[in-house]
């Protein structure tokens, strides 16, 4: 393809109705067809980005291999197309007019008077363009944040109608919108859908493609009235029915012809079907699994469904793979306690302790990892979880009472987990962690070397705390073992213990890389673990 064709999700009448989800769909589709596919995201917060916002305003933050703190759709893009995405994948408001406003304190402006029209607007395409400026792909997907109508969009949908204008048939927008269903009447209602295409409208946009989020299947007569009052063909109105699972809508996109009809309208040749039977496969084990395991999920925002997104995903990667179902047990660390714990972590196959900051809920984890350990359940640390194993395993192993991380306890007689040296100095919160992929070499004859087979893996971290080196000797003498080390700081990123069946802690996120394509070796062991523990105390 000479030029880049670039593709704008928005969305309307309602937040929440999955964005990100078509637009990660669409592009799995066209890269199953052949072409090469980009996604971005962007946010209207006046945020620089999510890396500072509480898991209750946001959920998940996720972080790209180059370090970016990004929006947690961006795990679904690379979950879905198995293409890793960068800082240039997620743009928020607060970047935009940061670099608007950095460059008219340079004088770039030459004195002009700075607006959002055309300034804010030239900063907003030029990040749009920035992916296709690369040449290494054929379409960039783009998702506008937030729903039409609201103020903080209006700048980005003004950026989508330039474009429109100066690119024709290189840019098309498709216009995810509600056909709610009224049981009182039996009908489906297709006036929000005409009021949010109006809106759209009155904002210089017609959107291309209107995608219907629904209860219900839509008849031939509700498409050709959507398509009538929105102005687009009854083949561009698309489908798109509440199925079991996110993994279903790639193939309902595919039978309601999206890609065909989006590469159609943007005039570009359809090289082949789309081969998609390895995501078939991934769905038939997903659905027909041969049994089931029991793990619980320690936490503290466990009430949110999107604050531990790209753990619960890696679990249906790693279940699928192992053709078992995960039944996924949330458990709120605070309300593990010395007399709820045994109830609350009962008949447990695998028990993992999630990620996360400050000191709410942290003896409910330390209490769960004291049980897993005991007990010998199989166990996951990841980041906070491997600090709280660390901690544990100082008190009741070591000895070493009051032992903490000095995030929680600054006074703490044990520092077993202390900040690492070059963040003493950083008292600014936005972007300033360790973030992104480092490298690390494992130990071999460990679990942890049957897990990954080889020497040397590369992970994606975000954290200011680390193991102190100082209690390694004692640590490793009583059995739990560094078996993953960063070389070029001397950091511990991997222990496990020595006498238990599973139990891996890791200073990393493994959940940011596990994909429907590339399932986490980490996440597939562990179910694994889990299913050879059940079988064990089923005997």
């Amino acid at each position: 393809m000479a030029e880049i064709k670039y593709i704008f999700t928005t969305g309307g009448v309602a937040s929440s109705l999955g964005k990100g989800i078509i637009s990660s769909s669409l592009a799995k589709l066209l890269i199953s067809r052949g072409y090469r596919v980009a996604i971005q995201k962007l946010d209207p917060y006046i945020n620089i980005d999510p890396g500072t916002l509480n898991p209750y305003e946001h959920g998940e933050c996720f972080v790209t291999d180059d370090g970016a703190e990004t929006d947690l759709d961006l795990g679904h893009y690379e979950r879905f197309t198995n293409v890793r995405t960068s800082q240039a994948n997620n743009v928020t408001t607060g970047r935009i007019y940061q670099a608007v406003i950095n460059k008219e304190r340079r004088g770039d402006y030459l004195g002009e008077t700075v607006q959002v029209i055309p300034h804010i607007t030239d900063e907003i395409k030029y990040r749009i363009q920035l992916l296709g400026a690369s040449g290494n792909y054929d379409f960039v997907i783009t998702e506008i944040g937030g729903t039409v109508g609201d103020i903080e969009s209006l700048p980005y949908i003004e950026a989508v109608r330039q474009m429109k204008w100066e690119l024709g048939t290189r840019c098309l927008v498709i216009h995810l919108t509600l056909v709610p269903y009224l049981a009182s009447s039996g009908e489906l209602k297709t006036k929000p859908t005409q009021h949010s295409v109006k809106m759209l409208l009155e904002s210089g946009v017609q959107p291309d493609v209107i995608v219907c989020r629904s209860e219900k299947h839509l008849n031939q007569a509700i498409r050709n009235k959507i398509a009538l009052f929105c102005n687009v063909n009854p083949s561009a109105v698309i489908e798109s029915v509440d199925v079991e699972t996110i993994y279903d809508v790639p193939m309902l996109m595919r039978d309601e012809r999206l890609d065909q009809v989006v590469l159609e309208k943007m005039q570009v040749p359809i090289r082949k079907q789309p081969d998609l039977k390895l995501w078939e496969e991934f769905l038939h084990k997903l659905k027909n699994p041969v049994g089931e395991v029991h793990i619980g999920l320690v936490g503290k925002y466990v009430e949110l469904r999107d604050a531990y997104k790209s753990i619960t995903e890696s679990f249906i990667h790693a279940g699928a793979e192992n053709q078992f179902k995960v039944d996924l047990k949330m458990i709120h660390s605070e309300s593990i306690n010395d007399s709820t714990y045994k109830h609350l972590l009962k008949d447990l196959d695998g028990i993992l302790v999630a990620p996360g900051f400050g000191e709410r809920g942290i003896e409910g984890k330390i209490i769960a990892i004291k049980f897993a350990r005991e007990n010998k359940i199989p166990f996951l640390g990841i980041c906070l979880g491997m600090q709280c194993a660390v901690i544990e395993f100082g008190r009741n192993v070591l000895g070493f009472k009051d032992a903490h991380s000095t995030e929680m306890n600054p006074a703490t007689p044990y520092p077993v987990i202390d900040i690492m040296e070059e963040q003493k100095k950083i008292d600014k919160k936005g972007g300033t962690m360790r973030l992104g992929s480092y490298p690390c070499t494992l130990k071999p004859d460990t679990k942890i070397w049957d897990v990954y087979k080889s020497s040397e893996i590369v992970e994606r971290h975000r954290h200011r705390f680390e193991f102190n080196n100082a209690y390694k000797k004692e640590y490793e003498n009583a059995g739990m073992i560094p078996v993953g080390i960063n070389k070029q700081n001397d950091l511990i990123e991997i222990i496990e213990l020595k006498d238990h069946p599973w139990f891996i802690g890791v200073q990393f996120h493994p959940e940011y890389k596990s994909t429907v394509a590339s399932p986490h070796p980490l996440f597939v062991h562990f179910v694994k673990a889990a299913i050879q523990y059940k079988k064990l105390q089923t005997k």
